[in-house]
């Protein structure tokens, strides 16, 4: 698809679509969700699935995304290619914008909040990971847990914290 002008930024733009497909790819490279009902049933947003199956479509024919060939009762898994990898930085500075101008939970905010932290070289670690993830890359050589089990434990305590700080009448269920 060619972009409607010359200009770099229309045409990254023109790729990544709209806020859906920013937060499809977010929940791709986070989420490590691949398939089309992990990406429908974990997005807090409440994506429909008509938009989810046309982003998904995009992405792919953006060349930001794969989608593997699939055989008779088999689920399509859908992989970051380099240009959606390349792709994170971009979600990191709007992330480090969200957290400077708009307002968000604690636990939603938490894993930006590390990675702002921890700056470029996580990021740089974390694309390296989605590499190996999704483009059969050669692992990383480290110590201790990477980039994406660290952000999945920021979260996880980040949610208890807040479960504690919720009063005992706000957590019952009726």
């Amino acid at each position: 698809m060619e972009p409607r002008s010359g200009c770099a930024i229309n045409a990254a733009v023109e790729a990544l679509g709209d806020h859906w497909s920013v937060l499809v790819l977010r929940d791709v490279i986070f989420g490590d969700r691949r398939y089309f009902r992990e990406l429908l049933n974990g997005s807090i947003e409440g994506i429909a699935s008509n938009i989810l199956s046309d982003r998904l479509k995009k992405l792919v024919a953006a060349g930001i995304l794969t989608k593997e060939d699939v055989t008779r009762g088999r689920r399509a898994r859908y992989s970051l290619t380099e240009a959606g990898i390349q792709t994170l930085p971009i979600i990191y500075a709007l992330g480090n914008w969200g957290l400077d101008w708009r307002t968000g939970t604690p636990e939603l905010r938490a894993r930006q909040e590390l990675m702002r932290t921890e700056g470029m070289p996580f990021i740089e670690e974390l694309m390296q990971d989605l590499r190996t993830r999704h483009l059969d890359a050669a692992p990383a050589e480290r110590e201790g847990p990477g980039p994406l089990e660290r952000l999945a434990a920021v979260y996880a305590a980040a949610t208890v914290d807040t479960a504690l700080e919720t009063p005992a009448d706000d957590r019952r269920t009726t």
